[in-house]
């Protein structure tokens, strides 16, 4: 997560491809270019959003309460459990010095809260999950001039059905996970960058605000951008070294983007710099931010893929391929390629800031706006039928969780890493192993929504945010990151989709963007 004003993201994908397997042809330009998946999956959208843990958005899944002021949500028979906080132990003596509450539909603007790499770690408390509210810290109130004046305890409030509705009508039909993490501890961009390569060892300066023993932990801005630093001077700027998934996609011609709302510049000046005045917004909550911050586009921390002047494409056909806006697009040019029928293979969105969901700037509402709109576009569109959408965090914004993830990767830096006395709650490192990336972090939201989801489904199995990459890689044939990358020990998240040729397909659903509900008399988009 971002400090002051600094946001998150939700992803849609596109499954990848393997060798011997579904074969389509797709367009590469004006040229058509065999390419053959694994799957049954020719495009995958990944939203990005911001700041949220499972148990803040899914916690009392698929119970809510339902309310005075009309509000109402009623489960399908036979909906599955999740691993919440329905217990009454949980809900009434938790471990925590204050219980877990519930936020209703008028109290969509909340705090941001300290969501840091270390400090994650003491919420945590090597695994007691005790110490969430003495190290909640809030960031900012609603009055940015207040900060640290929210209450503390309000780390422990969660939302239900009643007001992240349209997330908990997509579970319902399609499929979601309980046990999908962070791939390591810390704030916005370790996520982002975790999500493209896996492996936030690699930057520098190797040791800047935000970066220690050459790894990411806080959030410096990159380098190779014009509106860097985007916030904060001091906040430091970075390159990062290594592949991306970006460059797997290149070597076997596969069409990709990010598209970033807000990424058009608004002035030239004669150095050939574009001036990023930004594009702005004010949220229902009163919050008014800049669309787009380079920290949360992690393809321009990286020199290959990066477009620092933020040029636009050629052309609508050259979106997905390779020109002078190297795979980095405003949002205006996703839908501009996706409605001429150019929809990249591999497509990640990342919404305005008042609509990624991040606390002080974005809010419940705003971000339903924006996730409703997109899918019920993305059902709209001729290759629906061949598309995976799938929706997740950047982190958990120091939201409260019950659950300790497993540590799959070790880390014992000592000024760093939390502990607990002398024993380091990370364990400790191979020798020659990258330090500071102390992993998995909080457990994140995940929903897989196409034809080929299984519906009202709850995957357990353990993944992280590198098995949407791990998807990617598998699914178009791609080679591994290599150097560490996460992707190598991913979990696969092929549990959510039913790719059997006897399988009863998902149909569409289209909700109300306001209520998140389901519009009725409709079958889904035409």
């Amino acid at each position: 997560m971002k400090e002051p004003l600094f946001h998150k993201v939700t992803l849609v994908l596109i499954v990848p491809v393997l060798l011997g397997g579904w074969s389509t042809s797709i367009m590469h330009n004006t040229a058509a270019a065999a390419t053959t998946t694994s799957t049954p999956i020719k495009h995958i959208v990944i939203i990005f959003q911001e700041n949220v843990s499972f148990d803040h958005y899914f916690g009392t899944y698929p119970y809510a309460m339902n309310g005075s002021n009309g509000s109402k949500f009623t489960p399908a028979i036979n909906t599955p459990s999740v691993n919440g906080l329905n217990s009454t132990a949980l809900q009434t003596s938790n471990p925590n010095s204050a219980n877990p509450f519930r936020l209703d539909p008028s109290q969509q603007r909340t705090c941001d809260i300290t969501h840091s790499y270390t400090g994650e770690q003491k919420q945590y408390h090597g695994g007691l999950m005790d110490k969430f509210v003495q190290f909640s810290d809030p960031l900012f109130s609603f009055n940015p001039k207040e900060s640290g004046k929210c209450d503390q305890n309000q780390v422990m409030g969660y939302y239900d059905g009643n007001t992240v509705s349209a997330l908990w009508n997509y579970a319902q039909h399609f499929a979601m996970s309980d046990n999908f993490y962070g791939s390591t501890f810390g704030p916005s961009v370790p996520g982002h960058i975790n999500l493209i390569s896996g492996q936030t060892h690699g930057a520098l300066p190797s040791n800047t605000k935000g970066v220690i023993n050459g790894t990411v932990i806080g959030n410096p801005d990159p380098v190779r951008d014009d509106c860097s630093p985007s916030f904060l001077p001091s906040s430091g700027t970075i390159s990062m070294v290594g592949k991306n998934v970006g460059n797997l996609l290149n070597s076997k011609n596969i069409t990709w983007g990010w598209f970033s709302d807000g990424f058009k510049p608004s002035i030239k000046i004669p150095e050939g710099k574009w001036i990023c005045n930004f594009t702005n917004h004010t949220s229902l909550g009163g919050w008014n931010s800049h669309d787009y911050y380079p920290d949360v586009d992690p393809f321009q921390y990286y020199n290959s893929t990066a477009n620092a002047h933020h040029l636009p494409p050629t052309s609508i056909q050259r979106i997905g391929s390779t020109d002078r806006a190297n795979h980095q697009y405003d949002m205006s040019n996703f839908w501009k390629a996706a409605i001429s029928g150019n929809l990249p293979a591999v497509s990640f969105l990342k919404a305005a800031t008042f609509q990624d969901g991040h606390p002080i700037d974005s809010d419940p509402q705003d971000e339903q706006n924006f996730l409703v709109n997109t899918v019920n576009r993305l059902q709209s569109l001729s290759s629906w039928n061949d598309t995976a959408i799938i929706i997740t965090y950047d982190d958990s914004g120091g939201w409260y969780d019950h659950v300790m993830p497993p540590i799959i990767s070790q880390s014992n830096d000592p000024t760093n890493d939390a502990s607990i006395g002398k024993v380091s709650l990370c364990g400790h490192s191979l020798i020659g192993a990258y330090q500071d990336r102390c992993g998995y972090g909080p457990r994140l939201p995940i929903l897989v929504i196409s034809p080929y989801s299984k519906t009202n489904f709850v995957d357990h199995r353990v993944t992280d945010q590198t098995s949407i990459l791990r998807f990617i890689e598998d699914n178009w044939g791609l080679e591994h990151i290599g150097d560490q990358s996460f992707d190598i020990k991913a979990g696969s998240i092929n549990n959510m989709f039913d790719f059997s040729s006897t399988g009863q397909r998902a149909e569409k659903i289209v909700l109300d963007p306001n209520s998140g509900n389901q519009v009725k008399n409709s079958t889904g988009p035409k």
